[in-house]
């Protein structure tokens, strides 16, 4: 009988052994032996030498069970920690997040109105969005409204006045302006007071190339001027509402005039930031800070295609300012957007209406071409001819 109970107790302790080994290593070994052991000198010191194993006397017995003690001891002493369950460790990772802030009343009400963010957003980095400086043209975008284009109809040219006046009296047009601001060793023609530029060096910003500048017929349209926000955009998006001498002011100032590459001007059409950009990525982000500063200038609005493409590029450069010396008030609680213009000259009174040139006209000299109150005359214009054109850049009688 005894050997039958020593048996019993060597398969459970061998059991308890290798449970503890397989779990824990040593210290699970050491665990399970100083269980077993702990049971079997108890029970020998209840149970006495007749009827427990092949322990002789309780107190043999009780040395055993206190040798299982400090067994146990010693294996939960060394025992590694168990790793936490799945709710606990949820709870842990829960309260040690970091919860985003959140945005504020102004930027809420922004992105409602605006939706400058599209459906993929989701994806994009947080800081991306968050990290730019008060005074960016990223912050700024928050003060710009947001609506559909309006029709086109009624828009000309002529709705911005003649091409290229002197509306800073300086007795330069601002074509020539312009040229003599964006070229380098620029050459001016004699006796325009330095008004005419005949030549000069271009660093082209929509390609990054350098661009010789030659006036003259077949030479003068590698360069033209652009207009940042096209004229034609800005028709739709508010300027329809607007004074003629408004208009007029808006097609010649600096802030929205850039010297660039011809053709790729005449590419770019009056196309926005949602279906028009630079080729040179390097200048994205100035070319739509400034088209950008120009809106917010004159109170013109953007489409939602037009804004989300304009902040995911400056999402790349939060740090960049409005240029132009441009600045975005934030609206009040419940107000609605109001830009800060520059400081500006009182506007002219509204000039007439010039009268377009009737088809199949020609003009003995510039002097008959004034008289007729269509001067000046652009290449391709009723009217035109390369007699009243003497300098050869596509605009007769300046």
């Amino acid at each position: 009988m005894r050997w039958i109970v020593f048996a019993i107790v060597a398969a459970v302790a061998l059991l308890f052994e290798i449970a503890g080994l397989s779990s824990l290593g040593i210290p699970g070994g050491l665990l399970m032996a100083g269980l077993t052991l702990f049971l079997v000198g108890a029970g020998a010191a209840i149970a006495g030498h007749a009827r427990w194993a092949f322990i002789a006397g309780r107190k043999i017995g009780a040395g055993v069970a206190v040798v299982g003690l400090l067994g146990l001891g010693v294996g939960a002493a060394t025992a590694p920690p168990t790793s936490p369950t799945s709710a606990s460790s949820g709870v842990r990772a829960a309260a040690t997040t970091v919860p985003s802030a959140a945005p504020s009343s102004a930027a809420r009400s922004g992105a409602a109105s605006s939706s400058t963010v599209p459906s993929s957003s989701a994806a994009r980095p947080a800081a991306a969005t968050v990290h730019a400086a008060p005074s960016s043209a990223l912050a700024a975008l928050a003060v710009v409204a947001v609506k559909g284009r309006a029709p086109r109809t009624g828009y000309t040219r002529g709705q911005f006045g003649p091409a290229w006046q002197d509306v800073d009296h300086n007795g330069c047009d601002t074509r020539n302006d312009i040229l003599a601001r964006d070229l380098t060793r620029a050459v001016f023609k004699a006796g325009t007071h330095g008004c005419v530029v005949l030549s000069g060096t271009l660093a082209e910003p929509y390609t990054g190339r350098t661009i010789s500048f030659v006036r003259g017929q077949g030479t003068s349209e590698a360069v033209q001027i652009d207009h940042v926000v096209a004229l034609s955009d800005a028709w739709q998006t508010g300027a329809q509402g607007w004074a003629a001498s408004r208009r007029a002011a808006f097609a010649n100032d600096p802030l929205n005039l850039l010297a660039v590459d011809g053709p790729l001007n005449m590419a770019k059409g009056d196309g926005d930031a949602a279906t028009w950009l630079p080729p040179n990525r390097g200048y994205r982000c100035s070319y739509v800070a400034r088209q950008e500063a120009v809106k917010i200038e004159y109170g013109l609005w953007m489409t939602p295609a037009e804004k989300d493409a304009i902040a995911a590029i400056l999402r790349t450069c939060p740090a960049l300012p409005l240029p132009g010396g441009v600045l975005a008030r934030r609206p009040a609680a419940g107000s609605a957007p109001v830009p800060a213009p520059r400081p500006a000259p009182a506007p002219a009174p509204d000039p007439a209406p010039a009268p377009a040139p009737a088809a199949g006209v020609t003009y003995a000299n510039c002097a008959a071409a004034r008289a007729a109150g269509v001067a000046p005359l652009h290449r391709g214009q009723p009217g035109y001819s390369t007699k009243l054109d003497r300098d050869g850049d596509g605009v007769a009688c300046e």
